[in-house]
């Protein structure tokens, strides 16, 4: 396990099944020498990425606390999100939930959100929980931003040609619309609905989302929440141009 590589190998054993290791488990997981993940816990220990728990096993370290709060204060999304997103909650008058979202390696990932008080939307999205890259509204927008190139390099080598152009022409309809709805796709019984924001100065490729319970979704609806969610794709966009101008400002 060469480089970062040998770092990153070790902390994604770590998950919400199993949050504590010991470095035996950890070996036989990756099939690599004990004294190999020894070591690299160690090192990973002594600067608090991971941390002694009971009985010889590990768990995550405060480390991920001091860099998730400096995201949360430096991360583009987060700056603009939280207060963006009470208010686009208010606005929409449904029991929801509001999310920001983008891109995460092969998957998408749920950046900011905001959940309705009064009922649960049972949905699988929320802060930091990687998804599906080609299922749901959420992950669609985002796809339908992306150049063809990109896009054929993060589709699993085996998707068949005919999945690809199936894709390549349901994303086309997205940016045609500027808006992309779907139902059950992710969670049973839940619609969502979701508009790009692009801010190519931040390099951000992300959208806006509402996720609720198809129940409560009729068409009169589900069309104010399109034209709501469309007028809030643009001012987040503005409010992303705005951040660029003042960082170049600045540096």
């Amino acid at each position: 396990m060469p480089g970062l590589s040998r770092f990153l190998s070790v902390l994604r054993c770590f998950n919400e099944g199993k949050p504590n290791w010991t470095v035996a488990e950890m070996a036989k997981q990756l099939a690599v020498p004990g004294s190999t993940v020894y070591r690299t816990v160690r090192e990973l220990v002594s600067h608090g990425f991971l941390e002694p728990a009971s009985e010889a096993h590990y768990r995550l370290g405060s480390a991920f606390i001091e860099f998730d709060r400096m995201v949360r204060r430096t991360d583009p999304l987060g700056q603009i999100g939280t207060q963006f997103l009470r208010n686009l909650l208010a606005e929409i008058k449904l029991p929801c939930v509001v999310l920001l979202a983008r891109l995460y390696d092969d998957r998408v990932i749920c950046a900011v959100d905001e959940r309705d008080d009064i009922t649960d939307v049972p949905t699988s999205f929320e802060r930091g929980r990687p998804m599906p890259l080609t299922k749901g509204s959420t992950s669609k927008v985002i796809l339908a931003q992306l150049p063809s190139r990109k896009l054929k390099k993060l589709l699993p080598e085996d998707t068949s040609e005919q999945d690809v152009a199936q894709l390549k022409e349901e994303l086309a309809g997205i940016r045609r619309r500027g808006y992309c709805i779907t139902r059950g796709e992710v969670d049973d019984g839940l619609v969502g609905i979701s508009v790009p924001i692009n801010c190519p100065e931040l390099a951000i490729s992300a959208c806006v989302s509402v996720v609720t319970q198809q129940a409560d979704m009729d068409p009169d609806s589900e069309r104010r929440a399109i034209l709501i969610l469309v007028s809030a794709g643009d001012m987040l966009t503005q409010d992303l141009l705005k951040i660029s101008r003042a960082n170049s400002t600045s540096s």
